[in-house]
């Protein structure tokens, strides 16, 4: 007894980070600036979004220019640096691990900068350190004595290999209404054809970033809910995003909404899948044919336990970006759903509101090309990175 409990004193002893490290969140981490550069350096700020909250430390070197930030007990993972949102605004960026129990973060600066605040704001289930940077005047960048030290033994960043070219990453546009069914309607504007104009915009631009493009309906029919779901699952999609346009009574709703299945629903939905679809309909790969209705229900519960996290994943992706860049959201921009295009138990899915056409400058944003070019940046950069997070993640469980 006393063997055992010298043991569990020693447990209790270890340092939660020696346990679980903090991970990395790629989808809520961004470098951007928050300012103009009026001819030199833009303000910047670096934004790292973490599991937990962990112990840090900020510092400036020079030749050249760089910010280091060392975290103790957290874990990069094999995120590429490079796909940081907004690493283009430095020269270049570096991570990895240091000393043991030590990750280290290397932005290398446009000009000279002094650390204005650095800070860490903790949440229940996640972290977030912010280090903002203020350009200033050469002779008053003042870095650390020892330059090279603070890059002793960093690692290059992990080579990730990208997937072959029979094996591009999918995505399903579901355009939403069409045919005898416009959607909503203000001012002599429908929604379906709003979000088919949208959709059509969105393709090119994820096409020319190599991911293939599959859609519900590339012109003005209609498509049944289930038939959407369902086509999403023949072209073994990835990810599927349903876009909408609705309207709401005036000053009920206004800005971009993201919606993801509510797990709460789970049961019901398995009960009308299974009455409405083909069973070999419900799972790719797996033929329920001949099962009970109380098995379906829980091979759909138990796919789920993988496709809700990941849809969540793909929602924070996409509002942080549209944070990032401007995008008016709704107060609550990731809300809980039981659209019938959310309930595909294998392939994530979200609903994406552009807006609420009732409401006059989401509409006059919609139709606005330079507003809808920048909404479909957010959402193919978001697409792109997620999809680049998926597949270390699915190599990660191949290990």
């Amino acid at each position: 007894m006393k063997g055992l409990a010298l043991i569990l004193a020693l447990l209790l002893a270890v340092p939660v980070w020696a346990v679980e490290p903090a991970r990395l969140d790629p989808g809520g981490s961004a470098l951007v600036a928050t300012g103009r550069g009026w001819g030199g350096p833009k303000p910047l700020e670096l934004r790292l979004a973490l599991t937990r909250p962990v112990p840090f430390r900020a510092y400036l070197v020079a030749d050249p220019m760089r910010l280091v930030v060392d975290l103790q007990g957290a874990d990069l993972g094999l995120a590429r640096p490079q796909d940081l949102f907004g690493a283009d605004l430095a020269p270049a960026i570096r991570w990895g691990r240091d000393r043991p129990g030590w990750s280290r973060v290397v932005v290398e600066l446009p000009g000279p900068y002094r650390i204005d605040r650095a800070g860490q704001r903790a949440g229940p289930a996640a972290a977030q350190i912010t280090v903002a940077l203020a350009p200033v005047d050469p002779d008053d960048f003042a870095p650390r004595a020892s330059a090279t030290a603070a890059l002793r033994g960093l690692p290059e960043p992990a080579d990730i290999p990208q997937p072959a070219p029979d094996d591009r990453f999918t995505v399903m546009l579901d355009p939403g209404h069409g045919g005898f069914d416009p959607g909503a309607s203000a001012e002599g504007e429908s929604e379906a054809n709003l979000v088919l104009v949208f959709a059509l915009e969105l393709r090119a631009a994820l096409q020319a970033r190599g991911v293939d493009v599959q859609m519900t309906r590339q012109d003005d029919r209609f498509v049944a809910l289930e038939r959407r779901v369902t086509a999403a699952r023949q072209k073994r999609s990835d990810l599927f995003i349903s876009l909408h346009a609705d309207a709401l009574p005036q000053g009920q709703a206004a800005g971009a909404t993201v919606y993801v299945w509510n797990p709460a629903a789970d049961s019901r939905a398995a009960e009308q899948l299974t009455l409405r679809h083909g069973r070999d309909d419900l799972l790719a790969g797996t033929d329920l044919t001949g099962r009970d209705d109380a098995l379906t229900g829980a091979l759909m519960d138990f796919a789920r336990t993988d496709t809700q996290p990941r849809s969540e994943s793909f929602a924070r992706w996409l509002t942080s970006r549209m944070a990032l860049l401007g995008i008016g959201m709704h107060g609550r921009p990731v809300q809980g759903a039981t659209y019938s295009v959310l309930k595909s138990p294998d392939i994530p899915s979200v609903l994406l509101e552009l807006g609420f056409i009732s409401d006059y400058d989401d509409r006059a944003n919609i139709l606005d090309p330079q507003w809808r070019e920048r909404m479909v940046r957010v959402i193919a950069e978001a697409i792109v990175g997620w999809a680049r997070d998926e597949a270390v993640r699915a190599s990660m469980l191949r290990q």
